[in-house]
């Protein structure tokens, strides 16, 4: 049995003082720092309406194994404390991905 990929998300809304802070960081440093540790973006969306996160981004990993060592790591720990920086209401959390779209 082949194990699924797995998603890393996390939601969150960037701080309003500090949004074009976020943006530089979370584009130039924070993006391309989860690649080179094995985490692909393979989503991000934008809440336009509702009490929901303002921010939700999805990293892709080839299985759990690599996503829990990479969450474990110092240096993604490093990365999210600076993210923390300039969010609110960060959450993280890790969910298989299924292989096919609902069916």
């Amino acid at each position: 049995m082949t194990e699924h990929q797995v998603q890393l998300i996390l939601s969150f809304d960037p701080h309003p003082d500090r949004r074009e802070d976020y943006f530089q960081f979370f584009m130039c440093e924070f993006l391309p720092l989860l690649d080179a540790l094995g985490l692909k973006m393979c989503e991000a969306w934008h809440t336009a309406y509702g009490e929901y996160p303002l921010r939700l981004s999805c990293f892709l990993a080839q299985d759990g194994k690599t996503v829990e060592q990479i969450v474990a790591s110092g240096d993604f720990r490093h990365l999210e404390e600076r993210l923390q920086v300039y969010v609110l209401n960060y959450e993280r959390k890790i969910v298989f991905r299924p292989k096919a779209f609902q069916f």
